[in-house]
């Protein structure tokens, strides 16, 4: 039986041509709508060098009966700032709703300096039209890599509010995604929303004023934070860090090293240590003595373990049976 061929969503070429600037259109579904000043600023001092090297991306609009541009914003947007009255186009044919959005996913994939929450937007229009949620899917449909798609879906998590924080046309206004992604692990954990004070919007705008103000160091901050979280959950000790938390939400004063609880993190160290020393006596236990009788090195090395776990056997009040 043949193999079902994937649905291709590219649309048809048509020819390339030149059309007056004025009478092309911004894409409503480009996943990128935020265009920062210095980079502009660059490409329009080489289009103003050597003009438009490749031309734009069009398709005739025949509804509005226009032209709406599929790759080549940027080239346009510096055209019109240069008085340029034509420019060089690519015209395709018009395509439908998720042929756009995915024409303009693969066209322009995601570029380093590209604000994410945008393509959070256009990735969850395209979910609703395809009815498709499955990350793979989604990563093999847009060209995005499965990670990116998984970052979008946590945007996504959060209200409009704070999804139009990162939309802010001034970069120095805009918060970045990134604290949106690393505050989503805490913010959504099920142990945090068992504690009988929390509330998921109210920690939100704690932890972005800490952030805004200063006093978070930095947006991976979050994962220490898990991480104490996590070790307390292990330790039973949910009523100190659920305190502990709150107090941290409510003082920005406060350091991260407030949410520890030494006894949880003895019992994190612990757990780490023996899942360690389980997969060393396995491989011990696996070694070819005779084949390894010249390992001069090995054999010192495993002479020092055993001292050293004697020594912290006699520490615990323990010994060998």
């Amino acid at each position: 039986m043949a193999q079902k061929r994937p649905k291709d969503f590219t649309p048809r070429q048509i020819g390339v041509k030149t059309l007056a600037t004025k009478d092309l259109h911004s894409n409503p579904h480009n996943p990128r709508v935020l265009f920062d000043r210095e980079p502009l600023d660059i490409l329009r001092a080489s289009i103003a060098k050597v003009g438009i090297l490749v031309p734009l991306t069009v398709y005739f609009e025949s509804r509005r009966k226009r032209h709406i541009i599929l790759d080549g914003q940027r080239r346009w947007m510096c055209a019109k700032d240069l008085e340029l009255g034509d420019v060089p186009v690519n015209q395709v044919a018009e395509p439908t709703l998720v042929q756009n959005i995915v024409t303009m996913f693969q066209i322009h994939k995601l570029r380093e300096d590209w604000e994410l929450m945008p393509t959070a937007l256009k990735l969850e229009l395209l979910m609703k039209n395809l009815r498709e949620r499955n990350e793979k899917n989604l990563a093999e449909l847009t060209g995005l890599d499965q990670a990116v798609v998984q970052r979008c879906k946590k945007l996504l998590d959060y209200p409009k509010r704070y999804q139009d924080m990162m939309l802010d046309p001034d970069p120095d206004k805009r918060v970045k995604a990134d604290f949106f992604i690393e505050l989503y692990a805490v913010r959504n954990d099920r142990f945090v929303n068992s504690f009988d004070w929390y509330l998921r919007d109210r920690f939100t705008k704690a932890m972005l004023s800490r952030y805004q103000s200063g006093h978070l160091k930095a947006v991976t901050d979050f994962r220490i934070v898990k991480q104490h979280v996590n070790n307390a959950r292990k330790a039973n000790k949910k009523s100190q860090v659920s305190r502990r938390l709150r107090e941290f939400s409510e003082n920005p004063e406060l350091s991260l090293h407030h949410l520890e609880i030494s006894s949880a993190s003895a019992v994190a160290e612990a757990n780490k240590v023996r899942k360690q020393v389980e997969t060393l006596v396995l491989q011990i236990k696996v070694l070819d003595v005779e084949s390894c009788l010249g390992e001069e090195e090995l054999w010192s090395a495993l002479e020092s373990l055993m001292s050293l776990i004697e020594k912290k056997l006699q520490e615990a009040g323990r010994r060998f049976e």
